[in-house]
């Protein structure tokens, strides 16, 4: 791997993706970090990109790999596996976007790839660096909430397709809402919980946005946790093209001492603009993009494991294709004890 103990050299394969979009100007401008290249599909899309962030365009993967200490994997989620093993082959540090993998197979596959190799991996949940996120899970280890009863969260947005038409292919996304946004709340579930899923109830249909008749638009996922604990998460594609942001992301948490509710993003301004550009919700405040960003580079600095791991995004994955064996079933499905 090439890098000095000066900076980490970061490269980026696929903007594809919408995230890349964020992620490559934070990594362009983040103190120790040397962007080393962007590849793409696309070559045009890579140089492009390169080009916006004043780095190199690659033509080939395995190009790039050689310049690089980490990766950071933002392409169609079908594609993740054979990306982060060649990566783990070529002895590259991965932080890979969510879902890890579209089936359990290529998300185990993945985090066994990268054990042999013994390169780090990260899955890219940036969640856990909203500050109103860690202030939850700060309350409930403090007890103060006494015993966690019910959480109840809400991942919704926009039909994806407005970024990139592959969310929508079942082909290349893996599937609709339910991959797309279960697996974030699933993840600070277990993350402040500290325990693991046992069990699955999950429905889904494609009653909204009916014009998408490949992948399901609107889910509704329960959970119940080995320590006793429940949770549900609506993952629906529900708001419209004119809503002001993406869509959003809150959890109710009930305990027996007390309950909270805390919304990921209300830091935000309210902005009115003509009557074509509407009602826009610009964010303020801590960028949890750039603490996951940040904690990768350090990771691969320090050659520790991050905070995030790929077995992390593997539970996830796990979860999700319990809730497509559910919604096929009609029933709760239990998941088998998790191991390592």
């Amino acid at each position: 791997m090439a890098g000095d103990e000066r900076s980490v050299r970061i490269g980026v394969l696929s903007m594809e993706h919408v995230h890349a979009g964020a992620y490559v100007p934070l990594l362009a401008a983040m103190p120790g970090v040397d962007l080393a290249g962007i590849w793409d599909a696309d070559p045009s899309r890579a140089s492009s990109a390169a080009a916006g962030a004043g780095t190199t365009g690659f033509d080939s993967v395995g190009a790039l790999l050689r310049e690089v200490d980490g990766v950071v994997i933002t392409a169609p989620n079908a594609e993740h596996r054979a990306l982060v093993e060649e990566a783990a082959s070529a002895g590259v540090h991965v932080l890979c976007e969510k879902p890890l993998a579209t089936t359990v197979d290529d998300a185990r596959a993945i985090v066994d790839a990268c054990e042999r190799a013994g390169v780090l991996l990260m899955t890219a949940f940036p969640s856990r660096w909203n500050p109103a996120l860690r202030s939850l899970r700060s309350t409930i280890e403090a007890g103060g909430l006494g015993d966690v009863v019910c959480m109840e969260g809400v991942n919704t947005g926009a039909m994806p397709d407005l970024h990139a038409a592959w969310f929508v292919d079942p082909a290349r996304s893996g599937g609709g809402a339910v991959t797309d946004h279960v697996v974030h709340l699933a993840d600070l579930y277990r993350w402040m919980l500290g325990a693991e899923v046992v069990e699955v109830y999950a429905v889904a249909n494609r009653i909204l946005q009916e014009r998408f008749d490949r992948v399901e638009t609107g889910g509704l996922v329960s959970l119940r946790f080995a320590n006793g604990a429940f949770a549900t998460i609506d993952c629906s594609w529900s708001k419209p093209r004119s809503y002001p942001t993406w869509g959003g992301l809150s959890i109710d948490a009930i305990g027996t001492g007390g309950a909270i509710r805390v919304d990921a993003f209300r830091q935000r301004l309210a902005v009115y603009g003509t009557r074509e550009a509407g009602i826009s919700w610009p964010a303020w405040g801590p960028d949890a993009d750039r603490g996951m960003l940040e904690e990768f580079v350090a990771a691969v600095r320090d050659r520790r494991q991050p905070a995030v791991s790929g077995l992390d995004g593997l539970r996830a994955v796990e979860i999700v294709d319990a809730a497509y064996r559910s919604i096929a079933a009609g029933e709760p499905v239990r998941l088998a004890p998790a191991s390592a």
